[in-house]
């Protein structure tokens, strides 16, 4: 059994990471609400981005297919933007990408990491690390999307990796993040579906010409497909992060709980044995 002294050394530890696992979830708390609302403003125009995207290149000619466009070749090589967050303490959330990335990726393939906690894992699965990125502390801008963006240009233009792909983490409630796979490039027309059986012609004008407006619009469609998808993990982040100093601070209060607990019994036990050793001595003395 711990002596008095040991349990006063565990209850007091207990308190103080209770102290910081609340100060934690305090911090996560208030990054959340500026990080949903973001994530959330941006989420509607990007859905709106892809969709315009994708319509817009039904009505390219063949000669005119961009490279950003162009079928990826059975058997290529595919270039993952592994996403994740420079810190622990978020729960199972980096244990669910590494394991997205294990069943989807093989050692052939090329990895951009964002994320410290990423960075070592992926390249046991691949030596094929082109770059490496810090996500940080807190909320991302704008601006950490262009060297990305020169990267995954220089690979699919030069025909070194024939798909991109993104695996990050999505926010769905704050008790569900659900890491997924997001195809970013090339991009694939949207197939409309035929409602009625006959065709209506449909007059189109595009203002400059197609030409002209394509390659600025694929730009803008893979930086803030990119953008989107890092904001969706910062969100993840901090709602797993939250939920899990929420719980190591109830399960440190339960500790605490059961230790005082004992803590008394082991005192009210060295009392009754110091009773007994007075009544023991003053019947002694009394023979």
């Amino acid at each position: 059994m711990a002596t008095k002294l040991q349990l006063q050394r565990k209850i007091k530890t207990a308190q103080n990471i209770s102290k910081t696992t609340k100060a934690m979830q305090m911090i996560a708390a208030s990054k959340l609400k500026r990080a949903q609302d973001t994530a959330l403003a941006s989420r509607s125009y990007v859905e709106k981005l892809q969709t315009v995207t994708g319509s817009i290149t039904k009505y390219m000619e063949s000669s005119m297919i961009p490279v950003y466009m162009k079928p990826a070749n059975q058997g290529g090589k595919t270039l993952y933007i592994v996403i994740s967050p420079d810190k622990g303490l978020c729960g199972g959330l980096i244990t669910n990408i590494l394991r997205e990335v294990i069943q989807n990726a093989n050692a052939n393939d090329a990895f951009v990491t964002i994320g410290k906690k990423v960075e070592i894992p992926v390249t046991r699965i691949s030596k094929n690390l082109i770059a490496s990125f810090l996500f940080g502390t807190t909320l991302p801008k704008y601006d950490v999307v262009y060297p990305i963006a020169k990267i995954i240009d220089e690979q699919f233009m030069s025909g070194k990796v024939n798909r991109v792909a993104i695996i990050s983490s999505h926010f769905a409630t704050v008790f569900s993040q659900k890491p997924e796979v997001t195809k970013l490039l090339p991009i694939t027309p949207i197939e409309e579906e035929v409602k009625d059986k006959k065709p209506k012609n449909k007059f189109i004008l595009f203002e400059p010409d197609l030409e002209t407006i394509l390659p600025d619009l694929l730009k803008r469609y893979m930086e803030m497909t990119l953008y989107q998808e890092i904001l969706e993990s910062y969100l993840a982040e901090q709602a797993a992060r939250l939920l899990s100093m929420q719980n190591a601070t109830n399960n440190a209060k339960d500790i605490i709980e059961d230790l005082k607990l004992e803590y008394n019994k082991t005192r009210q036990a060295k009392i009754t044995s110091e009773i007994l050793d007075i009544m023991g001595a003053s019947a002694a003395m009394a023979n």
